[in-house]
C-alpha cells in the first residue's frame, strides 16, 4: 500500500516499550485509511520537537475500510503507538472511554482523525494543563464547516450545554482537549457523553480552561455528524443535568414534584368533601374530582419513583458497571 511506505519508520530505541510516557494521545478511528499515515507524521514531528515521552493510542471503533492494517503497521514500526480494536462500531464515546482505559500517562490528549484538529496545538494545551488546570479544552473559533449543517447546530448546542450546567465553554464538540489521567479515568461515559466530560466533571470539583486552536476543512473520507446528532445530544444533555443535580438524591426531585402534585390533589378533594357535605351538592360528576384522583395517584407514584431511584443509586454504588465496548484485540508495546 503506497500510503503505508510513505510512514516514516521509527527506531525502537527512540522510545522504548518499557519507557513510561508522560502524554497519552487517544485517538478514535472510524474509516480514516486516507488520513492516518499523515495525522501520524504530524503528531511525531510535533512531540519529538515537544521533547516529551508520549503514547500514541489509536481505538480502532469498527473501521471496514483499512484503517486497522494501517495502524497494525505503524505499531510494528513505532512501539509508542498502541492500538485497541473493536468487535463493532461502538460510537465515539466508548472509544474514549476505552482510549482513557489504556492511556498510561498522567496528561491525556484526544484528538480527532480526520485531521481537522491540528496537532501543532497539542503543546498549547499541555502548557495549561501544567498551570494547574484539570481539563483544557479546545476552540475552534475559525472553524471550517458548512455553517446550515454543522456550525450552526454546534453554536446552539453549546449555549444549552452551558447554561443547563452552568459550565460555561464556546466550543463543547471540539475533540482536542487536554486531561489529567485521574479526572477522566473515575468518569462512567456512555450515549453521547464524550464531548460533556467537561460538564461531568465539574461535579467531582475540577478547574477548566478554554485555549483557541485551529481547525482545517476535511479534504479526505466522510464526516460521521450530521444535525440528526442534534436530538441524541439533547436527550443526553437531559442526563447530564440530571446527574449532575440529583443522581445521587433522586427522591429530592420525584418526590418534590409527587408531593407538591398530593397536595395539590388532597386540597382538591378537601374542597370536594366540605361541598358533598357541608353543602349537600353532588360531585360525581365533576371534572374536579377527577383532576384531584389523577393528582393524587400521580404524586404517590412520584414519590414511589424517587424511593426506587434512591434503591437504585445505592445498588450501584455497590456494583461495578459494565464497558460500553467489547474489544477484539490490542497492540501494546509491552
Amino acid at each position: 500500500m503506497s500510503s503505508e511506505t510513505e510512514m516514516r519508520t521509527v527506531s525502537p530505541s527512540e522510545s522504548p516499550p518499557t519507557a513510561v510516557p508522560e502524554i497519552s494521545l487517544v485517538i478514535p478511528v472510524l474509516n480514516e485509511e486516507g488520513n492516518l499515515p499523515k495525522l501520524y507524521q504530524e503528531i511525531t514531528d510535533v512531540l519529538e520537537a515537544y521533547g516529551k515521552a508520549y503514547e500514541i493510542v489509536f481505538v480502532d471503533d469498527g473501521s471496514t475500510d483499512a484503517s486497522f492494517a494501517l495502524l497494525s503497521s505503524l505499531h510494528h514500526r513505532d512501539p509508542r503507538v498502541r492500538v485497541v480494536r473493536f468487535r463493532k462500531n461502538f460510537g465515539q464515546t466508548a472509544a474514549m472511554a476505552a482510549g482513557f482505559a489504556e492511556a498510561r500517562a498522567p496528561a491525556i490528549v484526544t484528538l480527532d482523525a480526520d485531521l481537522q484538529n491540528e496537532p501543532r496545538d497539542i503543546p498549547l494545551l499541555l502548557e495549561r494543563l501544567d498551570k494547574g488546570f484539570d481539563i483544557v479544552c479546545g476552540w475552534r473559533r475559525d472553524r471550517k464547516d458548512p455553517f446550515f449543517s454543522r456550525k450552526l447546530p454546534s453554536t446552539l448546542a453549546n449555549w444549552l450545554i452551558s447554561v443547563t450546567t452552568g459550565v460555561h465553554l464556546h466550543d463543547y464538540g471540539c475533540t482536542l482537549k487536554a486531561f489529567r489521567s485521574e479526572v477522566v479515568k473515575n468518569l462512567q461515559l456512555y450515549g453521547e457523553m464524550h464531548r460533556f466530560i467537561p460538564a461531568v466533571a465539574s461535579g467531582i470539583g475540577v478547574s477548566i480552561d478554554e485555549v483557541v486552536v485551529g481547525h482545517r476543512p476535511r479534504t479526505l473520507g466522510q464526516s460521521k455528524y450530521g444535525i440528526s446528532r442534534t436530538f441524541r445530544v439533547i436527550l443526553d444533555l437531559m442526563t447530564v443535568k440530571f446527574l449532575l443535580s440529583y443522581s445521587s438524591r433522586p427522591l429530592q426531585v420525584f418526590g418534590s414534584a409527587g408531593f407538591l402534585m398530593g397536595v395539590v390533589g388532597f386540597s382538591f378533594g378537601a374542597y370536594l368533601t366540605w361541598v358533598k357535605f357541608a353543602l349537600g351538592q353532588p360531585i360525581a360528576g365533576r371534572p374536579l374530582l377527577l383532576l384531584a384522583s389523577l393528582l393524587m395517584l400521580g404524586g404517590l407514584q412520584l414519590v414511589s419513583l424517587g424511593l426506587i431511584g434512591e434503591l437504585l443509586v445505592r445498588l450501584n454504588q455497590e456494583s461495578r458497571a459494565r464497558p460500553a465496548y467489547v474489544i477484539r484485540e490490542a497492540l501494546r508495546g509491552d
